[in-house]
């Protein structure tokens, strides 16, 4: 094989002269190059960690305080008090010394000591000033006098130039709310969803529940929110997902889908060589921290953390748990196409592959005619299918030999490519149909064209369009849309394509091919593999989805109505589901809690006593214009107060969660806990945000717009909604749904909720476009 000769550093034979050495030049330069690359990569890391380190303050300020103590030494001046002589007296090795080197070195000494005092005071009043939430309370445009006052000191405490692990050491931590406040939250959410005798009983458990079991459970977790940098996040990962023994294909995973009107390459090659370039560009500034941490109002920093399992990052099947496999600088990637499996290695003389390089190595596995091994071919639906024969068949069947290695290869990837064998898009005679067609092949494809346990994969199509479908338990969607943003402004705007289709600039011709892997699977293990392609199937058959893009009115019109347009449109999705169901349900929508460190989810309530109001009036005919506008603002309002609340910790169905693990743990059973959790989300919801909304010129190129992404339904009997609101004009929705539940229809939601947001509209007197 052509890649194992180009391995080789050097080769040698025993003769009766001798041993006799050859050396390549070329492979030992790849080697030194290597060893480059790496050694200046660990050394940058460390200069981050230290600049990090200091943060607020920066590395040069301690040069400015040194300075400050010397020269005050100098006109025999001491600001330490008396401290520098204290250290002098116990220098070691002082005999060896002179006085004045001595007087410098104790100077310098103390001048270290008290700028670490003051980084450290600068934390905590930034730690204590981020703790601070009132200014989410105030009316939009309307600042208090404490609230300009505490955004002046956030400023000066904040720092300069900050990296994207700046803050980490100065976020608060997450607050646990009280049992009483968590109570009289949850019977609030639950009263428009339960009749009389349901509800009286419901607060009767709450209470006894309140004034029993919750304290004891209670003090535990604030045990855990003071020892832990997070009282959630780590049991969220672990018993949310990791545990989890179903599918996570559909169930867990989700996708992002490319530019909607536009297709910059029909020729996948070179679509995937700028997007994978653009995606290494990225990965770059994230190992050298060079991405902005995201800031609310240009000055509010989030968490960060979840970027840091970005890449090299796999989910490991386990009997009874799963585990996060994470490697820091993996140098390949893995890429599938056509039931076979690639090694392509990503760096070469020291320098990572250009675009038009990697659209080569593409192209070549396009053109490799060899056929799959048998079980190859649907080798990956052991990643969608059931997870304790994934485990087994893993512990088995690849536990040495060749199946190791390859299996290794694609664990430790730096994150995984499959070239689809179709077209999607907005291709074919009805659109709205592809579009659905196109959300499938993200969130599933054929069920063996994945690898759902990758932290993502970048999915090509025959026809040049792309999408990623991502594992959920690493991170949460905005830090793979971060990503995906990123790849695709740099793809379209900044690396392009020539005339031709095809990636721009030069390439080596000596770059050795794509490693082909290489597999051994016994009768048995793909018995196993049919198996989990089986229950993945019925799981992807059973899917409903309808992806539709809504050009009637978008944020502009929204914003003229003086409301949140996130509110908007969860009042919009509460009249639709009356519309569809003729009943209301326990709706979630997901809110991150990243105002903390390691801050993940919590849940927004939307179906509220105030939007159920603002229901009943819309399908009243009695009810007048007037009403029904009073009542929508009084929900919209009451929407976003339940928004700001999830946002600054005071949600409640994390807690909830929290005490029913503690309450696991301590082997003690609660009614009252087991039924809050054991209910179903009829809707869950989640707008996908735009975060780099500077990347995009819609101005000019109003055309390169995403789609967004959308993710599976969490009730069989239920809808799973996803949303994005792109630009001033355009809202994007995906539904879906179980084609087995006859209480649900993904096209026909879609429709009540076209026609809801433009009833809502209406009743401002506001016409769409």
């Amino acid at each position: 094989m052509a890649e194992a000769h180009q391995a080789v550093a050097f080769q040698f034979t025993v003769s009766p002269e001798g041993i006799d050495v050859h050396l390549s030049h070329v492979a030992l330069k790849q080697v030194y190059l290597s060893g480059l690359h790496s050694w200046k990569k660990r050394l940058g890391r460390l200069r981050n960690s230290f600049v990090t380190g200091v943060y607020p303050a920066s590395p040069a300020s301690w040069v400015f305080v040194a300075g400050t103590i010397l020269l005050a030494q100098f006109w025999r001046l001491d600001p330490s008090m008396g401290l520098i002589g204290k250290i002098q007296e116990h220098l070691p090795g002082r005999g060896c010394l002179s006085e004045p080197t001595q007087a410098v070195l104790c100077a310098l000494a103390f001048a270290t000591v008290l700028w670490l005092a003051l980084i450290l005071t600068m934390r905590s009043i930034l730690k204590l000033l981020l703790s601070y939430h009132g200014w989410m309370y105030e009316a939009h445009g309307k600042m208090s006098h404490t609230t300009k006052v505490w955004l002046a000191l956030v400023k000066i405490f904040a720092g300069r130039k900050p990296m994207l692990y700046s803050y980490q050491a100065c976020l608060p931590r997450l607050p646990v709310p009280t049992i009483h406040d968590t109570m009289q939250r949850y019977l609030e959410s639950v009263r428009p969803l339960l009749s009389d005798l349901q509800f009286q009983r419901m607060a009767a458990l709450a209470r006894d529940f309140e004034h029993s079991l919750g304290p004891r459970l209670q003090w535990y977790l604030k045990l855990k929110s003071w020892w832990a940098s997070n009282y959630v996040s780590d049991w969220w990962e672990e018993y949310v997902y990791l545990r989890g023994r179903g599918p996570i294909m559909v169930n867990s995973n989700y996708y992002a889908m490319d530019f909607l009107y536009v297709t910059p390459t029909p020729i996948p090659a070179a679509r995937a060589g700028n997007a994978v370039y653009a995606i290494l560009l990225y990965r770059r500034l994230l190992s050298q921290e060079k991405i902005k941490p995201l800031m609310i109002q240009g000055t509010l920093p989030l968490c960060s953390a979840q970027y840091e399992r970005m890449f090299g990052t796999t989910r490991i099947p386990g009997l009874e748990a799963d585990r996060i496999q994470h490697v820091s600088d993996s140098k390949h990637i893995a890429v599938l196409h056509a039931g076979r499996f690639y090694r392509l290695r990503l760096y070469h003389s020291g320098r990572l592959l250009r675009p038009r390089e990697l659209q080569a190595q593409f192209q070549h596995i396009l053109d490799d005619p060899t056929p799959p091994v048998p079980g190859e071919e649907h080798l990956a639906s052991l990643t969608a299918g059931d997870r304790e024969p994934w485990a087994r068949a893993r512990r088995t069947y690849f536990g040495s030999g060749k199946n190791q290695q390859s299996l290794e290869a694609v664990e430790r990837a730096a994150f995984f490519v499959t070239l689809d064998t179709t077209e999607q898009g907005l291709t074919g005679p009805d659109p709205g149909r592809a579009l659905d067609r196109y959300a499938k092949a993200l969130l599933h494809g054929q069920c063996h064209d994945r690898w759902f346990d990758k932290s993502f994969t970048l999915i090509i199509f025959r026809n040049g369009k792309l999408g990623v479908n991502a594992e959920h338990s690493w991170a949460d969607a905005p830090i793979v849309g971060h990503l995906f943003e990123y790849m695709l402004a740099t793809d379209a705007f900044q690396l392009g394509y020539n005339a031709n289709g095809h990636c721009k600039g030069e390439m080596d011709p000596d770059i050795p091919p794509p490693q082909k892997l290489q597999w051994e699977i016994p009768e048995e293990c793909q018995q196993v593999i049919q198996g989990s392609l089986r229950v993945a199937r019925a799981l992807a058959d059973d899917l409903d989805f309808h992806t539709f893009p809504f050009k009637q009115f978008g944020k502009g019109l929204i914003k003229k109505c003086h409301t949140s347009p996130d509110a908007f449109i969860q009042i919009a999705i509460q009249l639709a589901h009356y519309r569809d169901k003729g009943k209301f349900c326990l709706t979630y929508e997901a809110s991150m809690t990243r105002l903390f460190r390691e801050g993940r989810t919590e849940t927004v309530r939307s179906c509220s006593i105030e939007s159920c109001n603002f229901v009943r009036a819309m399908m009243d005919p009695a009810q007048t214009p007037q009403q029904r506008l009073a009542l929508f603002r009084v929900a919209t309002e009451k929407h976003q107060a339940l928004y700001r609340r999830a946002m600054t910790g005071a949600g409640i169905d994390r807690h909830f969660f929290c005490l029913y693990v503690v309450s696991k743990y301590l082997g003690v059973d609660s009614p009252f806990l087991k039924e809050v959790l054991a209910e179903p989300w009829g809707l869950s919801t989640s707008q996908t945000p735009v975060q780099q909304i500077e990347l995009f010129d819609l101005k000019n190129h109003p055309d390169y717009i995403s789609c967004g992404g959308g993710f599976g339904p969490v009730d069989d009997n239920g809808y799973g909604v996803s949303y994005i609101i792109i630009g001033e004009d355009l809202l994007t929705f995906h539904v879906s749904c179980k084609i087995s539940s006859p209480q649900t229809d993904a096209h026909r939601f879609g429709a009540h909720i076209r026609s809801a947001l433009l009833d809502l509209l209406a009743l401002f007197s506001l016409g769409p476009k």
